[in-house]
């Protein structure tokens, strides 16, 4: 769809919002109806995507919905598609913020209108996905046109791509031409988390995001490869054999050179159980330093974490060892992201995320969009009767869309958090 459509939808959206608060007889001060505020004892957050941040009139009247439908938390966009909704980032402004003035900082403008409101704002990192191949960026400074060497490479491209140079036109196109091709998960753009510099660029951007802004908290998502099929780049590739060199005694080396031979593709073929168990450690090793330069500059902001709920699917898929990270605290909140319309499958990923997770606090995210408003209340019980301390329901822009408006999420905040 053109930019501009989608624009003109979102102020369509803002302004059927804005009605559906007058009509509900929901006001900027969180009253719906006299009933006083529930207790503030799980997160109740409302996922914020990038569309409802482009603007200060769209920041206030998602807030100001947000309040008045008893959220207490807000998960907005920070980082998305590898543009940046905050300012001076060391990656571009993203290029939906072009109309307006350069001195708009909607994370700054989040920030300071959610806690003036009294709701907590986590800001979301899109840690591998950086582009869709069907609208791309025109940035100069944007990863894919910077530095398209840094890309995720996926399997059937990964003997030609070697031969080619990482940073030219020629493996760029490609790479495109592949991935417009693809269906699903694998039609996406995405940051290698085994190259070096693409796992240095992005600990650098949340390191730089979590000195500057006064975040309550940092969602990663994202922070998985879409498919077992990537990461056959040729920095990864040559990290792989490395490792795998690195640990031999030089007559063993030399002779498992002469085995393998000189095709960097024949290594994950030789031993893929190793290959498997590198590109999990490689995820877990870059959680872990955005962790830590999370830490270090705002100790008390909450790390948490989009999972894939199927152990399957975690662990052989997207090498996501999410349930490592849990044990070894690289996570504070984790994250489950159901991925079925059934309410029993959806019962059994969340009581599995809510085993695998300890005693770390759960959120349950609730792709709202999908389902009915009756069966998102259910869902959000079930989550609490499985052991979640927290919900997160969105995306906000898709739930208020024409022709409903706010009604949705005012028949779901009736239902569920009613005190």
């Amino acid at each position: 769809m053109p930019v501009v459509g989608r624009h003109n939808r979102h102020r369509a959206s803002l302004l059927l919002a804005a009605c559906a608060l007058a009509v509900c007889g929901i006001t900027a001060r969180g009253d719906l109806g006299a009933a006083p505020a529930p207790p503030e004892t799980e997160t109740r957050a409302l996922l914020v995507e990038r569309l409802s941040l482009v603007s200060p009139a769209a920041l206030e009247a998602t807030v100001a919905a947000a309040q008045a439908l008893r959220f207490n938390t807000l998960v907005v966009d920070a980082r998305a598609l590898g543009e940046l909704y905050f300012n001076q980032g060391l990656e571009p402004r993203a290029a939906a913020l072009a109309s307006q003035a350069a001195s708009f900082d909607p994370l700054a403008a989040v920030l300071a209108i959610a806690h003036a409101r009294g709701l907590r704002v986590h800001a979301r990192v899109s840690v591998t996905l950086v582009a869709s191949p069907a609208d791309l960026p025109a940035a100069p400074g944007h990863l894919i046109n910077a530095h398209p060497e840094r890309l995720m490479v996926p399997r059937p491209l990964a003997r030609d791509l070697t031969l080619l140079d990482p940073g030219g036109q020629l493996f760029f196109d490609r790479l495109l031409r592949w991935t417009r091709a693809q269906p699903g998960d694998s039609g996406g753009l995405y940051a290698s988390p085994v190259s070096d510099e693409a796992a240095d660029a992005i600990v650098s951007l949340v390191a730089d995001l979590a000195a500057r802004y006064p975040v309550d908290g940092i969602h990663l998502d994202d922070v998985a490869y879409p498919t077992a099929e990537f990461d056959y780049s040729r920095a990864a590739l040559e990290a792989f054999r490395a490792e795998v060199l690195g640990t031999l005694a030089p007559q063993a080396r030399r002779e498992r050179e002469r085995e393998i031979g000189a095709d960097l593709t024949a290594w994950p073929e030789a031993i893929p159980d190793r290959w498997a168990a590198f590109r999990r450690d490689r995820l877990t090793a870059l959680v872990s330093r955005i962790r830590r330069s999370i830490k270090m500059r705002r100790p008390g902001a909450i790390v948490s974490g989009a999972v894939a709920t199927a152990s399957a699917a975690a662990g052989t898929r997207h090498f996501q060892d999410w349930r490592a990270w849990s044990e070894k605290r690289l996570l504070d909140v984790v994250c489950p992201a159901p991925d079925t319309m059934d309410a029993g499958s959806f019962a059994e990923q969340i009581a599995e995320a809510r085993k695998g997770a300890g005693d770390n606090p759960v959120w349950v995210s609730i792709g709202a969009f999908r389902v009915s408003a009756s069966e998102a209340v259910g869902r959000i019980q079930t989550a609490r009767q499985l052991g979640a301390q927290g919900i997160i329901i969105g995306p906000y822009g898709s739930l208020v869309s024409p022709p409903d408006g706010l009604d949705y999420l005012t028949r779901v905040a009736r239902a569920a958090f009613a005190p």
